[in-house]
């Protein structure tokens, strides 16, 4: 699996779904997906773009292709602090428009799209999700007992995101990693992707054991922030590690549970590595972000988004929570229980 920084596009005008069309199309070409395949990606952009222009207010679209297995595809979010919808399924009917057009986009963005979700508040805004996967499609785009997405977009103004995150499966084990190279740019991304890449070669290891290793491969780059966090869905546990200023939560119908990340900077300097075990409750959520999302957000806010797909609820958070100073990256795993 493969899964890069996003493309953010703005979209507050008609014309720059062109715009948009096109970074669909040079990315469909990246990855190398048929002439019908980014056809297909094509319409999906352009829609969406065109119902952002219509309808919203600070649109914007995020793109990033994926690749899983055998299996390449793009996944669409378009954001919106617009005025929402009151009724979701009735805005996904063809023939359905509040703006005076013929009110087929969201319905042909459904049909054509892998996999489709919508969130939508009166007055706080709409997040829509389109997964497109070409042929053979993955089951489903999630590890073993897990669904999960992220938002992972550079500092504004820069061309290479600092934040770096990676998944793998051990057995019974989830692993991922979050990293933050300090700063932002080119030499934050360079010691955020050596951490991905030492993550990957040793996650056999105990969560403390890998983040040693880590520190010691970065000796001498700019050094990072930096947390390991591994599911065990048989056992019903949460074991984490963290150093930096990485935040993370398991969400639950008990509330959310903060996890304890300590001080210090990997690849510079460490006082203490520490391994804490939290329980993975039934239907539970785990969100790990960098602090370039403000630690002030709330879920509450967003009637029914912990039932949305892991993607959405990602993005829904970078919409209204990322401080836009600093890269960002939001990643969200769920039980698929």
């Amino acid at each position: 699996m493969e899964i890069k920084h996003h493309i953010a596009l703005s979209v507050t005008e008609k014309s720059q779904a062109a715009q948009a069309r096109r970074h669909a199309a040079s990315l469909a070409d990246s990855l190398g997906l048929s002439k019908t395949d980014a056809s297909n990606v094509a319409i999906i952009v352009t829609e969406l773009a065109m119902n952002l222009a219509k309808h919203a207010a600070n649109g914007e679209l995020l793109l990033h292709g994926l690749k899983r297995q055998n299996s390449v595809g793009v996944e669409v979010l378009a954001l919106d602090r617009g005025p929402g919808m009151a009724n979701v399924g009735q805005c996904l009917l063809d023939g359905y428009s509040s703006a005076g057009s013929p009110g087929t986009g969201l319905g042909a963005v459904q049909r054509l799209s892998t996999l489709f979700d919508v969130h939508s508040v009166p007055q706080l805004g709409t997040a829509v999700l389109a997964r497109y996967w070409s042929d053979p499609k993955p089951e489903r785009f999630s590890s073993d007992g897990l669904e999960f997405g992220a938002v992972c977009i550079p500092k504004p103004g820069e061309d290479v995101c600092g934040d770096g995150w990676a998944m793998k499966n051990v057995g019974n084990r989830t692993l991922i990693l979050l990293a933050d190279g300090l700063g932002h740019g080119l030499f934050a991304s360079e010691a955020s992707q050596a951490a991905i890449r030492v993550f990957r070669q040793n996650s056999p290891l105990s969560l403390p054991e890998i983040l040693k290793v880590i520190h010691e491969s970065l000796l001498g780059t700019r050094g990072a922030a930096a947390a390991v966090t591994e599911i065990d869905v048989v056992m019903r546990v949460v074991r984490f590690a963290g150093i930096g200023n990485i935040s993370s939560s398991v969400l639950s119908s008990k509330g959310a549970r903060s996890m304890v990340s300590l001080s210090g900077i990997v690849g510079a300097e460490i006082q203490k590595i520490q391994e804490f075990t939290y329980p993975w409750p039934e239907q539970a959520i785990l969100l790990m972000h960098s602090d370039g999302l403000t630690s002030r957000w709330n879920l509450d806010r967003y009637p029914g988004i912990l039932n949305k797909c892991s993607s959405l609820i990602a993005g829904v958070l970078y919409r209204d929570y990322f401080r836009r100073t600093d890269d960002v990256t939001v990643l969200v795993a769920r039980s698929k229980d």
